[in-house]
């Protein structure tokens, strides 16, 4: 039987006088890909916001691993399992490529598994391995948008939370970071998505949710949602 890994329960999250989520009920289950579509403003950031922790909830409860996390700091939340690639990939530009990833597992102290897992993340992302001790920001965006990823998978989580990885970048490029997303949870790690590119997102995922103006609309098996005529319409072309 599948276990609830994320519960989101009857969540709000206002800015200022703007309700960016209302009453959002959202689950994800340990080793799915679960992804969240919608319009730009629709509110799917501030969801994967809202789970970091880097934003307060109004009222509701966010449950991980069956523990409420609504009012957990967020460098709590990592310690817990939980690690987000933000939308922008915000890499640490006047850092090299090796003091990200050394910086992602911060809450780590095994010295030696940091080690190995920072050479592991040269052999998922061998562009990252013959740029380690260059500038973060002197990368392409979708080099960056590798360490981004890479970075956030160096705090060993059990769920990721990916914000836009395909935003701004060339298709080939694309296919490889669907390509590790893939490998990522075939290892163990479930995954939130957000991702503006519907029709990727839904050929990725189990299932997933559609999110309109702070309210979910829809749900189902991605398969489904592929199919849905409502969803064809306003997001798949």
């Amino acid at each position: 039987m599948t276990k609830p890994l994320l519960e989101i329960k009857s969540l709000y999250v206002n800015y200022g006088a703007i309700q960016a989520l209302i009453d959002t009920n959202l689950v994800v289950n340990e080793g799915e890909i679960v992804t969240l579509i919608g319009a730009n403003g629709a509110g799917k950031s501030t969801t994967l916001r809202a789970i970091s922790r880097l934003i307060n909830p109004f009222k509701g409860q966010i449950i991980y691993n069956g523990q409420d996390i609504t009012r957990t700091r967020p460098d709590q939340v990592v310690n817990l399992g939980i690690a987000q690639s933000p939308e922008g990939r915000r890499v640490l530009a006047r850092q090299t490529v090796l003091t990200n990833l050394e910086l992602g597992a911060y809450t780590r102290s095994d010295r030696l598994g940091i080690k190995a897992d920072i050479e592991r993340q040269f052999l998922t992302f061998p562009r990252l391995g013959e740029r380690r001790n260059q500038l973060a920001g002197t990368l392409s965006g979708g080099e960056q948008q590798m360490l981004a990823i890479a970075r956030a998978v160096m705090s060993r989580p059990k769920l990721l939370l990916l914000d836009e990885p395909s935003l701004g970048l060339a298709p080939q490029v694309v296919r490889e970071i669907f390509s590790v997303i893939r490998q990522l949870n075939a290892s163990g790690v479930t995954i939130l998505l957000v991702e503006q590119n519907a029709s990727l997102a839904l050929q990725t995922a189990d299932r997933g949710y559609v999110l309109e103006a702070g309210h979910l609309t829809l749900t189902g098996s991605a398969s489904e949602l592929l199919k849905d005529e409502r969803v064809r319409k306003a997001y798949l072309g």
